[in-house]
């Protein structure tokens, strides 16, 4: 995989807050692209993150996942602020997975599991999506956001698995790396870019 280096634009100034959806209505299970509801508690604890940045961000950045999309348009109309749809944030397609427990996976695929949350590098689940096209997708975003929405304040909405990516990303870090990241539901990070360089990433 060809090395990003984010110091490549010394131009790059941006203020990140990355927030993870909260918790889901059904028991926890591998929804990539399933679109279960928000629980009351998981758009709460949503709506508390947002009470800390509303009135500092410039615009608001979503999955098209209901689960990110429906609190960001709120928020965004709430502050007279853009909200962008961005398919590309999308949770990664867990194909076969998809919708299934843990324990269900382990059993109709064994060893397949454990194996892919140690480090997925080179894996895909079955009929599902890659971590390399996860990242590549990512890249081509960031390639774009750097572009148009540069010194820019901004919250982006998504999911553990395309957020822990982007940071890997932005910290030129392996793929494997994303493993090492916590991202619990309602999960706030922030990360500033400073003349192209990674200043900061503080949990929020």
């Amino acid at each position: 995989m060809p090395e990003f280096n984010l110091r490549a634009d010394t131009t790059t100034n941006l203020t990140l807050d990355l927030l993870r959806h909260g918790a889901l209505q059904g028991s926890v299970k591998y929804r990539g692209r399933t679109d279960d509801p928000l629980t009351d508690e998981g758009r709460a604890a949503m709506d508390r993150a947002w009470r800390r940045l509303a009135g500092v961000v410039d615009g608001v950045i979503a999955s098209p996942l209901s689960r990110c999309a429906e609190p960001a348009k709120d928020w965004a109309a709430e502050a007279g602020v853009e909200c962008i749809i961005e398919p590309r944030l999308a949770e990664l397609d867990y194909g076969a997975w998809e919708g299934k427990t843990m324990a269900t996976i382990a059993r109709e695929f064994p060893g397949m599991l454990e194996r892919w949350r140690a480090d997925p590098t080179g894996m895909r689940p079955p009929g599902g999506e890659s971590p390399e096209s996860l990242r590549s997708r990512l890249a081509d975003w960031w390639s774009e956001l750097v572009m148009q929405h540069n010194g820019e304040h901004l919250l982006i909405v998504a999911h553990s698995g395309s957020l822990r990516m982007l940071i890997a990303l932005l910290k030129n870090r392996p793929i494997a790396y994303t493993r090492q990241i916590d991202m619990p539901y309602a999960c706030l990070k922030r990360m500033t870019i400073r003349s192209g360089e990674l200043r900061d990433c503080d949990a929020g």
